[in-house]
């Protein structure tokens, strides 16, 4: 169930108003050096999608992609919910971007269980 909240973590960000959209829109690094994620606007919402994964890594590969619909809150906190397609699965969405560094936090089965995940912007 890890990977599933990391993937849907990694997939992060989507709101519907794109007023802070640059703060979150380009390329991440997740923290633990498995994956590399694209953040860009998908129709009315933003998408994430794996631009590399680390050879070995479980139940990820490039090209997976999280779809997110969140609304930016104070201090560059978004809210919402990520539909990852590929689990089928949705999942309660907490960002926060700071500069170039971004805290993912997805929760699922009612907001009980959650894992939170750092991410460093790709220059």
């Amino acid at each position: 169930m890890k990977p599933l909240i990391l993937t849907a973590a990694i997939f992060m960000l989507s709101y519907v108003g794109i007023a802070k959209a640059g703060d979150i829109d380009g390329q991440w690094a997740r923290g633990d050096g498995n994956a590399k994620v694209r953040i860009a606007p998908c129709g009315s919402d933003v998408c994430a999608v794996n631009t590399w994964i680390k050879p070995g890594t479980s139940k990820e590969k490039t090209g997976d992609k999280l779809v997110m619909t969140i609304k930016p809150g104070d201090d560059g906190v978004y809210s919402g919910t990520a539909f990852d397609p590929q689990r089928d699965m949705t999942y309660k969405l907490t960002v926060t971007v700071n500069g170039d560094k971004m805290t993912t936090r997805g929760c699922i089965v009612a907001g009980v269980l959650c894992k939170g995940i750092d991410w460093t912007r790709i220059n």
